[in-house]
């Protein structure tokens, strides 16, 4: 009898261990079933003190929140040119870039070329940055066709801004043969504006500007204006352009609008982001712009009604398709 109630008791020591053992193979199936559930989204911004990161910061709080599973992070890079190589070698799935070095990327061209990278597809377009062409108002300059002969700042050398400063003054027949050309950074063209050794300063960023407020705190400048027959003229060569209006105000002392042209900050990824995910990235940052406006002051520039202009790629599916609706 006692053999039998021991036998007993053994066999149901064995029947709770295997079904621990059976409970604790589901409970590990189960975490990773979660895991591969998962999805992992990085995104490039720029520098920590730039728009790039916060706007960034906030996409990847809204794709968080708003996509199950999802695990989106924002890191701080180089910005455009920095990202688009980035998003060649897989090393992040987003990125924001300006669309008009996702147009030289895409067909190979300026500072991509024989570099080009043609798996490139837009989610959005964001907010304008504007081609701001300042000098002081003591310097008798009043339109591009006064540069010749002039210290003219492009920007760094192989940058946006210097593409920018050398297809603006194409339009108005102006080369860098006409001109002394000085490849400055923002920081260093104010310097050099406000010491006077250049005449004019390219600056493409969104208004209000660091680098312009600072000089005008100084000096009184000018804004030059880019003509809108030659926006158009610009816009038509290059579709990134778009046309913009600078305003009275933006700068202590210079009270008139200015017309101007500005390229597009983009949300930019590739072919290997399925249109399905692509229509839910867009989906989720376009019906939270409270979260990105609350992130920096453009943010307020981002619109859905504006999502696609100056785009200069082609769109993921998932996420035209949202925009078209």
């Amino acid at each position: 009898m006692k053999q039998s109630r021991f036998g007993k008791l053994t066999l149901l020591c064995a029947l709770l261990l295997f079904v621990t053992t059976m409970l604790v193979g589901c409970g590990g199936s189960g975490g990773n079933k979660s895991d591969s559930s998962k999805k992992f989204i990085n995104i490039a911004t720029g520098g920590t003190a730039g728009t790039y990161y916060p706007i960034g910061g906030a996409m990847a709080e809204i794709l968080n929140k708003s996509i199950p599973g999802m695990n989106a992070s924002a890191q701080s890079t180089g910005a455009s040119v920095a990202n688009i190589n980035m998003l060649k070698d897989g090393s992040v799935d987003l990125a924001i870039v300006q669309n008009d070095l996702t147009y030289y990327a895409s067909n190979g061209t300026e500072m991509f070329k024989d570099k080009k990278v043609d798996n490139l597809r837009g989610i959005a377009t964001l907010y304008p940055e504007t081609c701001q062409i300042v000098t002081l108002q003591d310097s008798g300059i009043e339109t591009i066709a006064d540069f010749r002969g002039r210290r003219i700042a492009v920007g760094a050398a192989g940058s946006g801004t210097e593409a920018n400063a050398r297809q603006i003054m194409e339009a108005y027949g102006v080369t860098y043969a006409d001109i002394s050309v000085q490849y400055l950074s923002f920081g260093e063209a104010a310097s050099a504006l406000k010491d006077g050794n250049v005449d004019v300063a390219f600056v493409t960023a969104g208004y209000p500007t660091a680098a312009i407020q600072d000089i005008a705190s100084q000096r009184k400048v000018r804004l030059i204006a880019v003509e809108e027959s030659k926006a158009d003229m610009l816009a038509a060569k290059y579709p990134f352009y778009t046309k913009t209006k600078i305003p009275a105000g933006t700068y202590a002392g210079f009270d008139q609008d200015v017309a101007s042209v500005s390229v597009m900050a983009m949300l930019v990824t590739t072919d290997k982001m399925d249109d399905a995910m692509g229509g839910e990235v867009a989906k989720a940052l376009f019906s939270n712009l409270d979260r990105l406006q609350a992130a920096h002051s453009v943010g307020k520039l981002i619109t859905k009604e504006t999502a696609m202009n100056g785009m200069s790629v082609k769109m993921n599916g998932g996420a035209e398709k949202f925009f078209k609706k």
